[in-house]
């Protein structure tokens, strides 16, 4: 059922659905929408003709009206904006241009499969303000389509004007700039051919406001949608792969974001379960595989817990499903004497950082069919490994067993990891999406939360900005309003970002977000010990609750271990009921990290 249009300050995130567009319509620029979401025709011939043309602005509008975008998310200011909330497509109007991309990738790696997350800033300040965040998104694998406005045509080049088109190209797959308004149409195909297809990465196609306030005659342009093409591996690699895994003595899965990528979740289940292997997560692929399922080990990041360690040190044969295979600090190292066979949607990945005994290009779900259909079709003999369960269980609860007095301690201030107990207890890992920040709390977190549904945990371990986790929430949030949203950070990260705390407010993007605060930039000491012992350079200050409070949110410090449950749960009250809120939890400085220590 389609709804009225409703306007709401600086943002609104309740959309029509999707209607379908040709961008030869001559009437494009005063559609109206009817009950069914038809379009209405024009009055008269004589009207039609006039809105014969459109500027370049309403030509990409039409385009990504035409692709079913539900919100254009930006700061602060677009030819953009007004040409798509003509066509219903309302702005998500951010408080930094970083912001704005970090919740486009929260977007799309969340909204369901197929779903464009678009992303447009203002030329000059805008646009340099956005590389980091871009820089993020291409780290973490997420496909955004990134359409900022440039200076006029001719003026781009002269010093100091800022040219995206020239500095964007190493951290995105296809970077561009239109020159001819008549060129769009071709351009974004291009452009949205590449969001879709091949290694996710975001896209970047630079308009000049000049060409996007140029006039084209729309009933010369036509615009065809393009398709996601899933590569599957050749069935002569498909056997070796199989056989491999089959002879092997202690095999192991390395699930990536590939497999949630691909939606293969499934697939992935049911492969782990017919070959009694069992499954690790990078940690952007964690949630890919379910952690509460028997063939779980968790999440190989550089924190992690002890089943991780425990199978990788004993595994002969590493199935590296999904993943690029991206050496990091923040993840988990593989030994050279395993044996590494590859399974990537993009050639480049391929021993780019391990070597490798065999590499397939395929989509994660793809080849996860064809390797279940070649055991099942050949009845093919598997090992006995009837005990694996009960092993990972051991382990897992002598992990557990250790870390218990860390989880639940009464310490005043507050350890980190009782936060991380308590949020474990009050959450329901089904029904939320949950991220974390850079840092501390995502080694303190991840090892422990069991994400059991596909895109429940957005995780990120490459390159890792503080701050990112706000705006994933936020776009995870806007992907998928029904969920409740939570994101952990630190004090140092709110303070790169808090103040968009207020667009999740503005923006009816009721999420709930959980600082710890411990007055120090936790674990920097070590790197500047002089500084910190001459200067205090690690210190910090402040509160955050009033500020959540300020910005129109609900806030609340907690002090004491035994108020942090009850504190938790009237945060939650408060978001199930549609607004921001904030808890401040005041902790001590905690350096020992499960997998480390």
């Amino acid at each position: 059922m389609s709804r009225k249009p409703q306007a709401l300050p600086s943002c609104a995130v309740k959309t029509l659905p999707a209607i379908g567009l040709k961008i030869m319509d001559k009437s494009i620029d005063k559609l109206a929408v009817g009950e069914a979401g038809s379009l209405r025709p024009a009055q008269s011939k004589e009207a039609e003709t006039r809105r014969q043309d459109m500027t370049g602005a309403e030509l990409v509008a039409s385009i990504l009206k035409q692709e079913g975008v539900k919100q254009i998310i930006g700061f602060p200011n677009s030819e953009l904006f007004d040409a798509s909330a003509a066509l219903d497509i309302p702005p998500v109007i951010t408080r930094t241009p970083r912001v704005a991309v970090n919740i486009a990738e929260g977007y799309v790696r969340t909204a369901a499969e197929g779903e464009l997350a678009v992303v447009t800033v203002q030329y000059g300040p805008g646009a340099e303000s956005a590389f980091g965040g871009i820089a993020q998104a291409f780290n973490d694998r997420a496909p955004i389509l990134f359409l900022p406005t440039g200076y006029p045509r001719g003026s781009e080049a002269v010093t100091p004007n800022f040219e995206a088109r020239r500095n964007f190209h190493h951290i995105t797959k296809w970077c561009e700039a239109a020159s001819r308004v008549e060129h769009l149409p071709k351009l974004m195909h291009s452009a949205i051919s590449r969001v879709r297809n091949g290694r996710p990465a975001p896209v970047l196609l630079e308009l000049p406001v000049d060409l996007l306030a140029e006039k084209v005659d729309s009933s010369q342009q036509t615009y065809q949608r393009p398709r996601r093409s899933a590569p599957q591996a050749d069935a002569s690699e498909i056997a070796e792969l199989v056989d491999t895994l089959l002879k092997a003595k202690n095999p192991v899965v390395l699930a990536g974001q590939g497999v949630l990528a691909a939606s293969a979740s499934k697939e992935l289940v049911e492969f782990a379960e017919l070959l009694r292997i069992p499954v690790m997560t990078t940690p952007n692929g964690k949630s890919g595989f379910p952690e509460n399922h028997p063939l779980s080990l968790g999440t190989a990041g550089r924190a992690r817990p002890a089943t991780v360690d425990h199978f990788m040190e004993k595994a002969d044969v590493v199935l590296a499903l999904g993943t690029s295979l991206t050496r990091s600090y923040y993840i988990l190292p593989i030994g050279k004497e395993k044996v590494l066979l590859q399974v990537t949607i993009d050639e480049g990945d391929l021993g780019k950082d391990y070597p490798i005994a065999q590499g397939v290009v395929s989509d994660a779900r793809a080849a996860l069919k064809q390797m279940i259909a070649y055991v099942r079709e050949r009845k093919l003999e598997i090992a006995d490994r009837s005990d694996i369960e009960d092993e990972i269980r051991s382990i897992r609860s002598a992990f557990m067993q250790r870390w218990m007095p860390f989880l639940t301690a009464d310490s005043e201030p507050i350890s980190p990891y009782r936060v991380v107990w308590e949020i474990m207890q009050a959450v329901d890992p089904d029904k939320s999406v949950v991220t974390h920040d850079a840092g501390n709390p995502r080694d303190q977190f991840s090892p422990f939360y069991q994400a059991t549904a596909p895109g429940s945990y957005l995780g990120w371990g490459k390159t890792t900005q503080l701050g990112s986790g706000l705006g994933f929430a936020l776009g995870a949030k806007l992907a998928r309003p029904e969920a409740t949203v939570v994101n952990l950070m630190g004090e140092s990260a709110f303070g790169m970002v808090g103040i968009d705390f207020e667009t999740a407010i503005r923006c009816h993007l009721p999420i709930l977000t959980i600082v710890l605060r411990n007055n120090v930039l936790g674990g920097y000491a070590a790197s500047m010990p002089i500084a910190t012992k001459k200067y205090g350079a690690n210190r910090m200050s402040g509160g955050y609750a009033p500020i959540a409070e300020a910005l129109g949110g609900y806030g609340e410090c907690v002090t004491a271990p035994g108020n942090l449950r009850p504190a938790l749960l009237r945060g939650l009250e408060r978001v199930n009921n549609g607004q921001a809120a904030l808890i401040e939890v005041v902790t001590h400085e905690e350096p020992r990290l499960p997998g480390l220590s």
